[in-house]
């Protein structure tokens, strides 16, 4: 267990501000404690009480304690990084949901979204908010601070860091997010996709029926049916989600320590 910190002892005062550094990135773009309807000030007062708390264990684990440029943008992206994983699987859920309302047909169905300020489709809007209740009850919060106080140790505090290989890993986890989502879409689509061809041979084996007058409330019917009876396959995947997380921080810290 490690030591109360002295705040007076030579050397804290530059090791906590990179520990705050790190919380920061991670508080940046971590889903829920990113959203925008989260004051500033209620953001800015986690930052602190993080840094306290995790201070004796940094200020151990610390290589240096040099303050430059250089080093507090190191600690910001490794906070980032840790903050990405999470909201890589939040962002993967939403883009299933885009993707599902596009191919069921209802893509111009918009709701605001709370989370982000912005107008976002209703199934995009859906999933993300699926995906995060579920991240919740899997202890999204604790993992995500449990992972922040194991990066001291893997990563100290002021350790040289390679950061245009670690940044160009976070970048190439946009392809994870990507995947991640058409598995998840992947049931919908299939579904919306034989039944469009069902239609098409309709069409043609009874001309004189007005398939366009059948085919989107089929579309639609469909594809909810499908969505609603594939989302426990996808609470599923979510109750593992750790695997995945700790395999994408895994990568980044790699890149960043340059495979030491």
């Amino acid at each position: 267990m490690a030591a109360a910190l002295d705040l007076f002892a030579p050397g804290t005062a530059p090791a906590l501000a990179l520990l705050g550094a790190r919380v920061g990135g991670l508080v940046m773009v971590a889903p829920v404690f990113s959203a925008r309807s989260i004051p500033p000030m209620l953001r800015a007062g986690l930052v602190v009480l993080l840094t306290l708390l995790l201070g004796p264990i940094a200020h151990d684990a610390a290589q240096a304690t040099a303050l430059t440029p250089a080093s507090l943008l190191g600690e910001t992206a490794v906070g980032f990084a840790i903050g990405l994983g999470a909201a890589i699987l939040v962002g993967a859920a939403e883009a299933a949901g885009d993707l599902m309302g596009i191919q069921i047909g209802l893509s111009g169905a918009a709701l605001f979204d709370p989370m982000s300020g912005a107008s976002v489709p209703a199934l995009g809007q859906f999933m993300q908010l699926f995906a995060i209740t579920l991240l919740l009850s899997f202890n999204l919060h604790h993992v995500m601070i449990d992972a922040l106080a194991a990066s001291v140790q893997a990563v100290p505090l002021g350790a040289p860091l390679d950061l245009e290989r670690g940044l160009g890993t976070m970048v190439s986890l946009g392809g994870t997010l990507f995947a991640l989502g058409l598995r998840f879409a992947a049931p919908v689509v299939a579904a919306v996709l034989v039944t469009n061809v069902a239609l098409a041979v309709l069409s043609r084996a009874a001309p004189q029926l007005n398939v366009l007058a059948v085919a989107f409330p089929v579309q639609i019917a469909i594809g909810l049916f499908t969505l609603f009876a594939s989302l426990s396959l996808i609470a599923t995947f979510f109750g593992g989600w750790t695997g995945t997380y700790d395999a994408m921080l895994d990568r980044v810290f790699g890149a960043m320590l340059g495979g030491r």
